[in-house]
């Protein structure tokens, strides 16, 4: 497997500026959020009053309406909805049940407005580009709606068009969100918190990259052409077409399948899908180690179990890309792994060289401790069956050690315990921002590569639960000797 460098190992990106959001437009859109919250959640709130004395309501009664209103408010609330379909690990099994819908379903977009946005970016009125196009969309997701069209030429193709105004929409939403997420993450420090707002930082300069479609044209072309240096023929990306795409419309290759998670559907079609999801697990680490670029959104919606027994890889609007610092962070994590018993100091030493000292300050471990409680939490986490495998605990760890580091229990509810907590919390974030390690290039990269963790965890769960990441050791071994050094 011969490694390769240089720009053409990255497809190229031209991100779409969002438009700054003004004062009018927050408080209108504030006020839609509001009345959605009201709506879905009032009557809630009135259960809760009438039933006090019984306690709080359990987590999962709040899955149904707070859905319901993601999906009313859709845009950037849907991304947020389509984590928690994908991320059972994180947020639970009903939960995520629940969110499902997200993955496939958005607000309906009127036909009139998507012929106007199809013909204003090909130039061309429908009926001269196409044979056919079906009126009733095939997918609506959060930025864009999908249409099933037929060319002249008879070949069956997939027609993408974004949400006229989205653009608005999501820099309205992105302006309401960061500042509060931005304090409750500063003055808490809260894991989850921080996580949404590694979330937002990521999703700002992300949907710039989703909001012109030209990008993702070439996304698929590039992962294309990697697909035929590698040998993974059950992975399917679809062929896009250039020439009738703009930035506001990609046609590309239509790929006939059903999600990957629909599991009666895919027992009626006969084909085994635990071969096909390890395939998709395998073709991220070769991209992600030779090329430092992966898909970055690789939820059960985007896999595609095909007629013919292969899986289809659809919406690469999001493509993780890593420096190269964080390439070879991540390079090194996997020679860990495989046995390399120096690269696990490499590892502390690069959390504290982006983070200044505020791991070791926050968990009260010095570099040799830190270092042996990062193993415990990265190396099983590869290398144990799907099954054993638990996100929700490895994400809570630092959260636990830290309160052990301050001398109380992560879970007591003394007033005591709590403000220690927070103290202590509020200084780790303190640090790594001083650090200037927050929201950088690492922390944008190591969030995306655990994103598609949590994804890998859930379909690993379904199909493969006797199965480790990196069972593979011969696979692993041979794809790090390929890696650009």
């Amino acid at each position: 497997m011969p490694g390769s460098t240089g720009a053409e190992s990255v497809p190229r990106v031209h991100p779409r500026r969002l438009p700054t959001a003004s004062r009018a437009e927050l408080v209108r859109r504030g006020m839609v959020i509001g009345r959605s919250a009201a709506r879905h959640f009032a009557p809630l709130a009135v259960r809760q009053a009438r039933e006090v004395r019984a306690g709080l309501l359990p987590p999962a009664t709040f899955a149904r309406p707070l859905r319901l209103m993601v999906e009313e408010l859709g845009g950037t609330f849907m991304k947020f909805g389509q984590m928690v379909a994908s991320s059972p690990g994180l947020f639970g099994d009903e939960m995520a049940d629940e969110f499902r819908s997200c993955l496939d379903t958005g607000p309906v977009v009127p036909f009139t407005q998507v012929r106007r946005r199809v013909e204003d970016d090909l130039g061309a009125n429908l009926e001269e580009v196409f044979e056919e196009f079906e009126p009733q969309p095939i997918g609506r997701a959060s930025i864009a709606v999908v249409h099933r069209a037929r060319l002249r030429d008879g070949r069956e193709v997939a027609v993408k068009v974004l949400r006229p105004g989205i653009e608005r929409v999501v820099a309205t939403d992105l302006d309401l969100m960061q500042p509060l997420f931005d304090i409750l993450s500063r003055q808490t420090g809260d894991q989850m918190a921080g996580s949404i707002l590694q979330l937002l930082d990521g999703l700002r300069q992300q949907l710039g990259e989703e909001l012109d479609l030209r990008n993702e044209a070439r996304a698929l072309a590039h992962f294309r052409r990697l697909g035929r240096e590698i040998d993974l023929p059950l992975i399917v990306v679809p062929e896009p077409h250039p020439e009738l795409s703009g930035p506001n419309v990609l046609t590309m290759e239509y790929l006939k399948g059903i999600p990957i998670d629909d599991l009666a559907r895919v027992s009626e079609l006969g084909y085994d899908p635990a071969p096909l999801v390890e395939a998709v697990v395998r073709s991220f680490f070769v991209t992600a180690v030779r090329w430092g670029a992966f898909h970055g959104d690789v939820h059960a919606g985007n896999m595609l179990l095909l007629d013919d027994g292969r899986i289809g890889i659809i919406d690469w609007g999001i493509v993780g890309r890593l420096d190269h610092d964080t390439h070879m962070f991540f390079l090194r994590l996997l020679d860990g792994v495989l046995g390399d018993e120096s690269a696990w100091s490499d590892i502390t030493a690069h959390l504290t060289k982006t983070y200044g000292r505020a791991i070791q300050v926050g968990m009260g471990l010095d570099d040799a401790e830190l270092t042996a409680f990062l193993r415990s939490l990265i190396e099983p986490t590869l290398t144990r069956p799907f099954g054993e495998v638990s996100l929700a605990a490895l994400v809570a760890a630092p959260q636990i050690q830290a309160a052990r580091g301050v001398g109380v229990q992560a879970h007591e509810r003394s007033l005591r315990s709590v403000v220690l907590r927070l103290r202590a919390q509020r200084r780790m974030r303190q640090i790594a921002d001083e650090s200037g390690g927050l929201m950088s290039d690492f922390d944008r990269g190591a969030f995306l590569l655990g994103k598609q963790l949590m994804y890998f965890e859930r379909y690993g769960k379904m199909f493969l639960a006797d199965v480790p990441i990196m069972h593979d050791r011969e696979f692993f071994t041979q794809l790090l000797a390929s890696a650009p050094r």
